[in-house]
């Protein structure tokens, strides 16, 4: 259940960066949007400066054009025959040769001609001389001295040009006019030019360059999104480490104030226990002083066993909750350990264990406080003892190891040669009251913890069933200076 609200509490505190990712790539879809947009706008443009051009050249072909027929066809014609009849084949030949002359080596396809009625009298393309067009609205413009042009097909793709493949014709239709020497005026209309331009090349070299501007765009804004879904991913995933490294301290420090208070308690409990526990001693040893026979004695004894018993259990209790005041000194930790392995020669000797020392730290001295650093090893040598009930090998070592920063540590490593550590409460050792003996408190390991986390230190615990258990210890060679308690309490 508790998982369940921490997830929920995570994905809420994701929430607001999530949506900062979201709003950052909706942007990228809106810049996305407006490239394709763009680009089929930069494409209608060049399709319009394509089709005016066009136009202007076909202009220049018209005006060249209605100079050359006039001059070399219609006024010699007139002079010479007083009319112009185009079915004469002479005269159509004459035509044909003035027209073909002129449009050589242009861009143009075909040149028709239509008189006033909308009757095409002359055509390069093969056209039906004599018959009626359908031109419509473009002939009309034409007639009133206004250029029309008309590109077909008509139907385009979505940057404004036809499909690959297609080829793009322009059919522009402009004024025959009656020319006038050493004048820039036009004389009256005779009839219409129909000018065809193949203008696929031009299309297809726009269209190439229009595709290179749009796949740049997308490019660009397809890096741009990689970069920003890289950085957005990565942002996520240190909030989130970060948030449930938050959790786990708020859950350490609920936890500390929960054992701060239940350690209140167990003193208060402790001390009201312990007076009358020894009056009760202290009575039963009087008692069996002074009592005879073997029956009164052996269960005087046994009230003096179970209250020593009593009064160990409430000793941890009290080594648990009482607040530990660090006061640190220069010493070896290899004296300390010397004098635990020496109090308990005696236990060991009867357990039948055997003590291998191997001590690597040369001269180096550390800032601790002795008698806490001694309870410690208390504590991890009886539990050793306790892992070992037929025997075994305890192993003490000591060396100098790298700290995370960088500087020197003292690092203590206490190994068994007992049944090790089960795999599923390898993870709760160190929690308080919890214990894989029956008789046991649980709170050995806790104080040793919290003795090592008071010299800001590291312990770490390494056992698989039925291979031994290691406890690894580091320790500072100093300890930071502590502000004055008249400081601390302002």
């Amino acid at each position: 259940m508790r998982s369940i609200q921490v997830e929920k509490q995570l994905l809420e505190n994701v929430k607001p960066f999530k949506l900062v990712k979201y709003i950052a790539i909706s942007s990228l879809i809106v810049i996305l949007a407006s490239t394709v947009v763009l680009s089929g706008f930069i494409s209608q443009k060049a399709k319009e400066l394509l089709l005016k051009k066009s136009e202007q050249y076909a202009l220049l072909v018209a005006e060249n054009l209605n100079h050359q027929v006039f001059y070399l066809f219609t006024l010699p014609t007139l002079v010479t025959e007083g009319e112009i009849r185009l079915s004469d084949p002479d005269q159509h030949q004459r035509l044909d040769t003035v027209v073909k002359n002129t449009i050589h080596g242009l861009s143009v396809k075909n040149v028709n001609i239509y008189d006033k009625k909308e009757i095409l009298v002359y055509s390069t393309g093969g056209g039906k001389i004599g018959s009626k067009g359908r031109l419509g609205s473009s002939f009309q413009a034409a007639l009133s001295e206004q250029p029309v042009s008309v590109l077909s097909p008509g139907k385009s793709g979505f940057f404004g040009f036809a499909p690959k493949g297609g080829r793009q014709v322009l059919t522009t239709y402009l004024p025959m006019w009656v020319e006038k020497p050493l004048s820039w005026k036009k004389g009256r209309v005779l009839g219409v030019f129909e000018i065809t331009q193949d203008v696929t090349r031009d299309y297809k070299t726009t269209r190439r360059f229009q595709w290179i501007v749009g796949l740049s765009f997308l490019l660009f804004v397809g890096l741009l999104f990689s970069t920003i879904l890289f950085i957005a991913r990565r942002a996520e995933r240190i909030i989130t480490a970060r948030n449930i490294e938050k959790h786990k301290l708020e859950g350490k420090l609920h936890q500390s104030e929960r054992l701060a208070a239940l350690g209140e308690m167990i003193a208060g409990v402790s001390h009201e226990i312990r007076n009358p526990l020894g009056i009760i001693r202290s009575t039963a040893e009087l008692l069996d002083s002074r009592v005879e026979g073997e029956r009164l004695k052996r269960f005087s004894s046994i009230i003096v066993e179970e209250s020593s018993r009593l009064n160990d259990i409430l000793t941890e209790f009290l080594d648990f909750a009482r607040p530990q005041l660090l006061r640190p000194v220069k010493c070896r930790v290899e004296d300390i350990l010397d004098k635990n392995l020496l109090v308990l020669e005696a236990e060991f000797h009867r357990a039948g264990i055997d003590v291998l020392k191997h001590y690597r730290t040369g001269d180096y001295c550390i800032e601790a406080d002795q008698d806490m650093l001694y309870r410690a090893f208390v504590n991890i040598f009886s539990n050793a003892v306790q892992a070992m009930p037929e025997g075994g090998l305890l192993s003490v070592e000591t060396a100098v190891s790298a700290g995370r920063n960088g500087d020197s540590r003292v690092e203590i490593q206490v190994k068994d040669t007992g049944g090790g550590i089960p795999k599923e409460a390898l993870k709760k050792i160190f929690n308080p009251f919890f214990t894989t003996r029956e008789n046991g408190t649980g709170l050995g390991l806790a104080i040793v913890r919290s003795i090592v986390d008071n010299h800001n230190g590291e312990i770490e615990v390494m056992s698989e069933e039925g291979g031994g258990a290691t406890i690894i210890i580091r320790l500072p060679l100093t300890q930071p200076e502590s502000e004055p308690e008249g400081d601390a309490s302002q």
